[in-house]
């Protein structure tokens, strides 16, 4: 990063290719479509770029970059105030999924589809901790929040998941 502050282009395309598939997936977590995602992850690196000079030394790089990339997916949300996910979005996730079997997609579309309904700051916790292996600290550090704060949000982001999951298995089952 300290490169980047000076103008380094070459440390800029290191940076990208070190970061570019996990900022790419946590932001497909956390928007549910993988062309959204790419225009959020582009516009990370754009802000990196022209705002490096607001990096700090004693900031992890995943983490600075997480929270922006995590800035932008709610910046997204709150502009296009989304409160369902389209049945097309279900076609897009599953095809962008490696298949092991049909369950597994149709399980993993669900838990995607789940996600989308969970507040935007329990969302944000459960995919960082969850789905990028972020520790509970590193997590906190992106939402800038305490790691308690961070247990709460997952704590009711788990409670509403399983609530959300045990209504669709439900309608599934009903329609059988």
């Amino acid at each position: 990063m300290q490169q980047i502050q000076t103008g380094d282009h070459q440390a800029f395309v290191k940076l990208v290719d070190r970061h570019l598939t996990a900022l790419h997936k946590f932001a497909q977590h956390m928007l549910g479509n993988p062309t959204d995602a790419d225009d959020i992850v582009q516009e990370t690196f754009v802000r990196v770029w022209q705002k490096s000079q607001q990096w700090k030394p004693q900031a992890k790089v995943s983490t600075w970059l997480h929270s922006i990339t995590n800035n932008l997916c709610m910046d997204f949300y709150r502009k296009i105030k989304v409160k369902t996910i389209d049945i097309t979005d279900v076609e897009l996730i599953t095809t962008h999924q490696p298949a092991t079997d049909q369950q597994q997609q149709d399980v993993t579309a669900q838990v995607q589809i789940a996600l989308q309904q969970l507040p935007e700051n329990q969302r944000s916790a459960i995919v960082l901790c969850y789905y990028q292996d972020m520790t509970n600290r590193e997590a906190a550090n992106v939402l800038n929040i305490s790691v308690s704060a961070l247990e709460s949000l997952m704590a009711r982001g788990r409670r509403k998941l399983k609530k959300i999951l045990q209504t669709q298995s439900d309608d599934l089952l009903g329609e059988i």
